[in-house]
């Protein structure tokens, strides 16, 4: 799951070698730069790689957290972290939208980093109530960040750029390092000193990320877009736009908390002549409406644009429903697999044992190791001929998904003492970022 964004870099990303060199001793009088890119990349890089390491430090311990330290059930703890990841892959959405008609980038950003910082430490208030208004408080300012960290990035690059792709490459090498980082370290320190210590160290890696943001900045100035709109300066009763932005997403924080904490929707059956009920998750309510009425309008706008569209339309609905049935599965690196690795994995390795936490780290280790990988294979197949389409693609994908699951039946055959081979996880999460590496990039550049 961690760097999807990873899989915007195209074909050019097997020249990034050459590039590196290339670049290593150029600059030109009006662009300072290291490495051949814009110094202001750099900064960028580790803004973007504390973020990471505060937003996965975060979502690594927290299945743990609900079921340890709050003693929620597996079901409601799997609920209250379902409806966080919704949120939080929702609310960059408004956070772009904000900056691109008000806000500007850099506001938009250091008001991100703001929140989602107030929000680790909330956390360390160690109830529900904290944990739910921190959770808020990180999903609005994820928004913010997130949605337009990567669009600075682009924009230090003019049309046309050759280096823009290997730019890319450099800044979600950032995004890897974070994540690795947080689920071994932020991991590590959560379960083995406590998990108020993993939140704080959060904390501190996305203040880190913002000074280094803040301080950097004339390494990035003159970049389109970074600067507080005019529409965002104009007033609203005693306030700009921009204050009542700032205010309103303080406001937003509440909704979240509410619907986090109310996340499941009872529905009276009596209604059909059954006497019972039926427990429904809210989010999913919510989002299923959603890409119902996302998916009816592509398809009208296909069929309006021709025959062609439609079935281009119809097509990417059906891709749509495959994504959602693959990352459902994939998601459960941090719910049921960390519970499965807290309560059925041996995870001792030369007498020192593994936190169960630390076990997501397998995923984020094999995209480094194999992003490059399968970018120069994509080429190398199409250059003969065997590059697969994109359906095939899709369902290796969804197969190696599944492999991933099934071997846990192969460890439950090695278990000794009811306690299955860390082996087993390896394997699956090798099998399951082989098959996002099929599917995330292929998606993308379908899309």
């Amino acid at each position: 799951m961690y760097l999807n964004n990873i899989f915007f870099i195209q074909k050019k990303y097997v020249t990034f070698g050459y590039k590196f060199f290339k670049y290593f001793n150029i600059s030109n009088n009006q662009e300072k730069t290291i490495l051949g890119h814009p110094e202001g990349l750099f900064v960028l890089f580790f803004s973007e790689m504390w973020e990471r390491f505060c937003y996965y430090g975060m979502r690594v311990l927290l299945i743990l957290f609900l079921t340890k330290s709050l003693l929620k059930g597996d079901t409601e703890a799997s609920l209250i972290y379902g409806a966080y990841c919704a949120l939080v892959y929702a609310a960059p959405v408004l956070g772009g939208r904000m900056a691109d008609m008000f806000l500007g980038y850099r506001y938009a950003i250091l008001l991100g980093a703001v929140l989602m910082s107030i929000g680790e430490f909330l956390i360390l208030g160690g109830n529900e109530q904290f944990l739910l208004i921190g959770m808020g408080a990180i999903i609005i300012g994820n928004g913010y960040f997130k949605a337009n960290i990567s669009t600075i990035v682009g924009k230090l690059y003019k049309d046309g750029d050759e280096r823009r792709d290997s730019g890319f490459t450099i800044f979600y090498i950032g995004i890897n390092v974070g994540a690795l980082l947080a689920t071994t370290v932020v991991a590590y320190v959560g379960e083995v000193y406590g998990f108020k210590w993993g939140f704080g160290l959060a904390g501190i890696g996305m203040l880190l990320g913002m000074l280094i943001f803040w301080a950097g900045r004339k390494r990035y100035e003159g970049t389109p877009g970074l600067e507080i709109r005019e529409a965002g300066k104009e007033k609203i009763g005693p306030f700009t736009k921009v204050q009542a932005i700032t205010i309103g997403s303080l406001a937003l924080i509440p909704l979240c908390y509410i619907l986090i904490l109310k996340n499941v929707f009872i529905m009276d059956l009596s209604m059909i002549g059954l006497s019972a009920e039926a427990s429904i998750p809210l989010m999913t309510i919510l989002l299923t409406s959603l890409f119902v009425l996302v998916a009816i309008n592509l398809i009208k706008k296909g069929v309006a644009a021709g025959p062609v569209w439609r079935d281009r339309m119809i097509a990417l609905v059906i891709f749509m429903v495959i994504n959602i049935i693959f990352w459902a599965c994939f998601e459960q690196a941090g719910t049921s697999l960390t519970l499965f690795a807290d309560r059925n994995v041996a995870r001792e390795i030369l007498g020192w044992t593994m936190p169960a936490a630390m076990t997501q780290f397998f995923n984020p280790f094999f995209i480094i190791v194999f992003g490059s990988i399968f970018s120069m294979m994509w080429v190398k197949l199409s250059k003969i001929g065997k590059n697969p389409s994109i359906p095939m693609k899709f369902a290796f994908g969804i197969l190696q998904l599944g492999l991933g699951f099934l071997v846990t039946m192969i460890g439950f055959r090695l278990q000794t003492e009811f306690m299955v081979p860390l082996l087993t996880l390896v394997f699956l999460y090798l099998l399951h970022t082989t098959g996002e590496l099929f599917i995330s990039p292929i998606g993308l550049s379908m899309v």
